[in-house]
């Protein structure tokens, strides 16, 4: 026992040591918005996935695809983990491998959680460092090859709710300009929204994400505002969606509600809907009747281009 412990300790530090190598601070920490100093220290508990919370320093990974491959498409990958820790290589890194073996670009964003002692305000702390994101990309667009009106986001469960923010509020002034890459847009070309929390309305909402990223008695205006389903005009962007029928976790209405919002505001809708497949898993690989949707996805990829 002693030995799998060990073992298993190494390959997490190893892993660690590599994303260290690859994480890209998405702000000098003087300009971190949203920030107070804490003595709290990034955790990564023992699991059999990367699990990583109270995040200090948002970052992103670059996962990039050869040039010859390339088709100038990125997407920006939002993890999910209820805004109480992100599932890093489940929802993360895994979808940035594949992802860069259909030519696409993909970064991996490691955002604060709003349960984070370093943060003040808790609720903007994720959308604020998702919109630098997709900033960002646009301002290294040249360098890794990606066409800077061809990017994206991915979300997953609490993930999807953070990429579907962006999606609806992309023009929210949630921090204010830091530098030359804030002057570039925010709004993602396309989003893909897989079992996502969409709503924070009671009896819809996935509770753990509600109460994590809003607090426990939030006012019925902030409900409102993140509940993105009531957001959505004319400019969201095309979406891509996947539930599953029989999720416990996050209900399907969320994804359905998302639906009919978007096709309300005549916005470019793909929706998927499984019978089975429960809520959190990933690519779909790792349990019998859990949907196979990438290669749905990669048929709706074409239809951007």
């Amino acid at each position: 026992m002693k030995q799998r412990t060990l073992i298993a300790a190494i390959v997490v530090l190893l892993t660690m040591s590599s994303m260290a190598q690859e994480q890209i601070p998405l702000w000098d920490i003087k300009e971190l918005p949203n920030y107070q100093k804490s003595k709290e220290k990034e955790i990564i508990p023992e699991r059999d996935i990367l699990w990583i919370e109270k995040i200090q320093t948002p970052s992103i990974q670059p996962f990039i695809p050869t040039q010859k491959n390339a088709n100038g498409m990125a997407v920006l990958i939002c993890p999910g983990g209820g805004y109480r820790g992100l599932a890093y290589d489940w929802e993360g890194t895994d979808y940035a491998k594949w992802l860069n073996s259909r030519g696409i670009a993909a970064f991996v964003l490691r955002y604060r959680l709003p349960e984070a002692a370093s943060i003040v305000t808790p609720y903007k702390a994720p959308l604020q460092d998702a919109q630098r994101a997709m900033r960002w990309i646009r301002s290294n667009a040249a360098k890794y090859h990606v066409d800077a009106n061809k990017v994206g986001v991915i979300g997953s469960s609490a993930g999807g709710h953070l990429a579907s923010s962006i999606g609806t509020h992309y023009e929210m002034p949630i921090y204010d300009r830091k530098d030359s890459i804030d002057a570039l847009s925010a709004r993602p070309d396309f989003m893909m929204l897989i079992y996502p929390v969409i709503s924070m309305q009671e009896g819809l909402t996935h509770k753990g994400s509600k109460k994590n990223l809003l607090g426990k008695n939030p006012s019925p205006e902030l409900v409102e505002e993140f509940s993105n389903e009531l957001q959505v005009t004319n400019d969201t962007p095309p979406t891509f969606m996947v539930h599953s029928a029989d999720d416990k976790a996050v209900p399907v209405e969320n994804s359905i509600r998302m639906y009919q919002a978007l096709v309300k505001h005549k916005v470019s809708a793909t929706m998927h809907l499984f019978p089975t497949g429960g809520h959190g898993y990933s690519m779909g690989l790792s349990r019998e009747g859990a949907p196979h949707w990438t290669k749905l996805a990669e048929d709706w990829f074409a239809t951007l281009e």
